[in-house]
């Protein structure tokens, strides 16, 4: 009785499954091809499902069999055989029915592997031809990108050679103009007053054969003071304009002391005051003409006597000169005592060692007519180079701007060639990158255009971007 009910149940249940994997069967063939792939995986799923419940099954009917065995061991061995045989008769239907929905089930796997297959190859086939079209499109733009960037980079160089060569013969002319014209100048000046020193000897010689004739004009201090400062001012007037030198000024603050002459010199005290260099003329006549006397007479003692006065009485000129007009910073720390004849200056240059104290006690420089006019001519030249300087000093700092500026046009021009390069290096990559990809598509066939619009919208997107750069 065990035996028939467990019987009854197993075929049951296996009526149950048949019908079930009938219906599951059926839906599954229902299904579009788009859920091809999902059908093959619960199909595989239930397999898996009916092989572990056959398994299950086949457990528990022997566990069922082994029990019934030892409840009805007393049943007799007509029972058993009778049983064993309808346990052999249902194991042998079950694996009929397994091997039947394995073959099914690898059929319809079959079936959906070659449907795959070929929706693969069609996909394919579109990808490479839209690739191919994409590809040739950029090569296309590429060139066209690379041909206008060439033409647009050689207009640039050429501009800029253009505008780079006007400037230096801009610059150039513009400096050699100058350069000559200073130069020139300079050069007029130097030989107009070479000519003028020239044309003072030849005066001052003039002037000193006639010294005899002035004897009789000095005969005293007042005479002789004027001659002093008239010569001086001749010179002066010889060498500088008349705002570059005063006549009878006070170089001293508060003080009342008026030296003879003084020369601006350039620049400006810390009170904004003008820098003065003194000249005082002075003419000890007597002293020299005892000294000349003596030496006419050859009286050693008389003369060295003259001279020791000639020298006292420099000394002490030179001393008053610089306790009345020599005032730093409002002049010079020196000053020159103006000695109006050759033959004095010469005299008192022959006193050993009188010339280097008065520069060095009494900070005073002699200076006879040549001297003097060759000192003044010299500070003339002097005031002449400060100016040129100055002027030369304006052409460099227009040349440093010039500099600056073409530095700062280099830079532009590096930034443009950097940027057109990482242009180009773009492009390039891009290309390489659509050859590659052209490769790699090579052995895809391509789709008909309608097929492929079909599948991919590819094209469409690719007007949608395209339109608004062409608009």
């Amino acid at each position: 009785m065990w035996g028939a009910l467990a019987l009854g149940l197993v075929n049951a249940v296996f009526l149950v499954m048949l019908l079930t994997r009938k219906a599951d069967m059926a839906a599954q063939e229902a299904q579009a091809q788009a859920q091809a792939q999902a059908r093959l995986a619960e199909q595989q799923a239930q397999q898996t499902r009916h092989q572990a419940l056959l398994m299950h099954m086949t457990t528990r009917t022997e566990a069922l069999a082994t029990e019934l065995r030892r409840d009805i061991s007393d049943s007799g061995r007509e029972a058993r055989q009778e049983l064993a045989h309808n346990l052999a008769t249902f194991q042998q239907a079950l694996v009929q029915q397994g091997a039947e929905a394995t073959r099914t089930q690898n059929a319809q796997i079959d079936a959906f592997g070659q449907q795959l297959t070929l929706l693969q190859k069609t996909l394919s086939d579109t990808l490479s031809n839209q690739l191919s079209s994409l590809s040739e499109a950029n090569v296309r733009r590429m060139s066209e990108i690379r041909e206008t960037l060439d033409v647009q980079l050689a207009q640039l160089q050429t501009s800029n050679a253009a505008k780079l060569d006007e400037m230096r013969a801009t610059v150039d002319e513009k400096l050699q103009n100058t350069l000559q014209t200073r130069l020139g100048e300079s050069f007029k000046q130097v030989a107009d007053r070479l000519e003028q020193v020239h044309k003072g000897l030849g005066e001052m010689q003039t002037l000193a054969q006639g010294v005899g004739d002035l004897k009789h004009l000095l005969t005293n201090v007042k005479t002789r003071g004027i001659f002093g400062e008239a010569q001086l001012a001749s010179l002066l007037e010889q060498v500088f304009v008349p705002d570059q030198y005063a006549a009878q000024i006070a170089t001293r603050p508060g003080n009342k002391n008026v030296v003879d002459f003084a020369i601006k010199l350039p620049g400006k005290s810390d009170s904004g005051e003008p820098l003065w260099l003194p000249i005082d003329a002075k003419f000890p006549n007597e002293d020299y003409e005892r000294l000349l006397d003596a030496q006419g007479r050859a009286d050693a003692m008389a003369a060295e006597l003259a001279g020791r006065a000639l020298e006292q009485r420099i000394r002490l000129e030179a001393k008053s000169i610089a306790d009345k007009y020599i005032e730093p910073p409002y002049t010079t720390d020196f000053a020159i005592l103006f000695l109006p004849t050759e033959g004095l200056y010469a005299e008192v240059l022959r006193r050993p060692g009188l010339m280097e104290s008065l520069q060095r006690d009494c900070r005073i420089t002699l200076a006879g007519p040549t001297t003097l006019l060759a000192m003044l001519s010299s500070l003339k030249m002097g005031f002449r180079t400060l100016a040129l300087e100055k002027r030369s000093s304006e052409v460099w700092q227009v040349l440093g701007a010039v500099k600056t500026e073409f530095g700062k046009f280099g830079d532009v021009l590096a930034k443009v060639k950097a940027q057109t390069e990482t242009v180009l290096k773009t492009l390039d990559s891009a290309q390489t990158r659509s050859r590659a990809m052209g490769r790699a598509l090579k052995t895809v066939e391509a789709l008909p255009d309608t097929q492929a619009q079909n599948l991919i919208a590819l094209d469409k997107d690719l007007d949608m971007t395209e339109g608004p750069d062409n608009a």
